[in-house]
C-alpha cells in the first residue's frame, strides 16, 4: 500500500506540473491523476477498511496486488489518450479495469456475508462506489459501439467516476476516518451511513443521467447530495465542534474536502443552469475536494500502513509530522477551488501546487521517522 500511495502522489504532482507547463493532452493529464493515482488508491483504501468493517482477515497476496495492476493499466490508458499507443489499447485497458473492479466488488460482498453478526454499514458505500465505477467503464466501452451518443456517454462516465466512485467512497469513509483522526468516536456515524446511502446513491445517479440527458435531473441529484453532505457537517459540528476539528491538521483537511465537495456541488448546479462553464467546476472538484481528501486520508493512513499492528511511538510521530501544516494545506486547496470557480485556472493550479509541495515536505519529514531500538 505504501508503493501505491507513493505512485499516487507522483501522479498527482506530475499532473499538476504538466498542467502548469501546458504539456500533454488535457484528457490524458486528467487521467494521469485519476487512472494512475486515485482509482488504485481507492482500491487500496477499500482493502484496508473492509476487513475492519467486516471483522475479517486481511486480503490475500494476489488481491493485494490489485492496486498495482490498476496503476499499470492506468499507464496504458494515458498512452492511448496521448496518442503514444493505438487507441484500441484504451478499450482493452477499460476491459481489464472493469474486471479488476468486479473482482474487488465480489470480494467486498463476500467479506460482508462472512461477517459474524452485522457488518458496519460503511461496506455498502464501497460496494455502491465500485458499482458506479463498473457503469462508468461500461460507458467507455459503449462509446465504441454507439458513437452517436459519445457526448452523453462521456458525461455519464465523468460523473459516475467523480461523484460515484470517488464521492461515494469518500462519503462512506469520512464518517469513520474523521473521528479516528480526532481520537474520539462519533456515536451517530453508523446511523448516518445507514440512513443516507440511498439518498447519496440516488443523487449520483440523477446527476449522471441528468448531466447526460436532462439537466433538471442533475440539479435534483446535486441537491440530494448536498442534503447528505451538509447533514454530515452538522453532525461533526455537534459531536466535535469545528474549532476542535480545526485544531488537528488531518481532521482539518478532511473537513476542507467535505466543504470542497459542497462548493463544487453548488457550482455544478450553476453549470447545469448555464451560469458557469464545466471546466472551472471540474477543476474546482479536483483541487478543492480531491486533493485535500487524498492529503488528509494519507496523513492518517500512511503511518498505519507503514507500521501495522498495535499503536507505537514511531507511528504517532509519523502521524504528527504528516499533520503538521495540514491547516495551511487546507487553506491552499480551498483557495485553489475559489480561483478555479472564478475562472483563474492558472492561479488555481498554482495554489494546488503549493498545497502539494507542503504535503511533500511533510511526507519527506515523516518517512525519516525510525522505530525506537530500545
Amino acid at each position: 500500500m505504501i508503493a501505491t500511495a507513493s505512485l499516487t502522489l507522483l501522479s498527482l504532482f506530475a499532473s499538476v506540473a504538466l498542467t502548469l507547463a501546458g504539456v500533454g493532452s488535457p484528457v490524458a493529464v486528467l487521467h494521469l491523476a485519476f487512472a494512475v493515482g486515485i482509482v488504485p488508491l481507492i482500491f487500496a483504501a477499500m482493502m484496508h477498511f473492509v476487513p475492519v468493517l467486516t471483522r475479517t482477515g486481511s486480503p490475500g497476496r494476489l488481491l493485494a496486488s490489485l492496486p498495482s495492476i490498476a496503476q499499470a493499466v492506468g499507464l496504458l490508458v494515458i498512452g492511448a489518450l496521448q496518442g503514444l499507443l493505438p487507441y484500441a489499447v484504451l478499450q482493452a485497458a477499460t476491459l481489464i479495469d472493469l474486471a479488476l473492479a468486479l473482482v474487488l466488488l465480489i470480494w467486498i460482498i463476500g467479506r460482508a456475508r462472512a461477517t459474524l453478526g452485522a457488518p458496519h454499514p460503511g461496506w455498502r458505500w464501497y460496494a455502491a462506489a465500485l458499482s458506479c465505477l463498473v457503469l462508468a467503464l461500461a460507458a467507455v466501452l459503449a462509446m465504441a459501439v454507439w458513437p452517436v451518443q459519445w457526448g452523453a456517454l462521456r458525461l455519464l462516465h465523468l460523473h459516475l467516476n467523480t461523484l460515484g466512485l470517488v464521492g461515494l467512497a469518500a462519503l462512506g469513509t469520512l464518517p469513520v476516518l474523521l473521528p479516528t483522526a480526532m481520537g474520539r468516536p462519533d456515536p451517530d456515524a453508523g446511523a448516518w451511513l445507514r440512513r443516507r446511502l440511498w439518498l447519496a446513491v440516488g443523487g449520483v445517479i440523477l446527476v449522471a443521467v441528468g448531466a447526460a440527458f436532462y439537466w433538471a435531473l442533475a440539479a435534483i441529484g446535486a441537491g440530494l447530495l448536498l442534503v447528505a453532505t451538509l447533514g454530515l457537517l452538522g453532525q461533526w459540528g455537534h459531536c466535535f465542534s469545528f474549532r476542535g476539528i480545526a485544531a488537528d491538521g488531518v481532521a482539518t483537511l478532511l473537513l476542507a474536502a467535505t466543504g470542497g465537495l459542497i462548493l463544487t456541488l453548488a457550482a455544478g448546479i450553476a453549470h447545469g443552469a448555464g451560469l458557469m462553464a464545466s471546466a472551472p467546476t471540474l477543476l474546482a472538484w479536483l483541487v478543492g475536494f480531491l486533493l485535500p481528501l487524498v492529503s488528509g486520508a494519507l496523513s492518517q493512513l500512511l503511518p498505519v500502513w507503514r507500521w501495522p499492528g498495535p499503536q507505537s511511538p514511531a507511528r504517532l510521530e509519523m502521524r504528527r509530522r504528516l499533520a503538521t501544516g495540514g491547516n495551511w494545506r487546507a487553506i491552499f486547496f480551498l483557495l485553489a477551488a475559489a480561483h478555479a470557480l472564478a475562472g483563474l485556472s492558472f492561479a488555481a493550479v498554482g495554489f494546488a501546487a503549493g498545497g502539494l509541495i507542503f504535503f511533500a515536505v511533510a511526507v519527506v519529514q515523516a518517512v525519516r521517522v525510525r522505530p525506537s531500538t530500545r
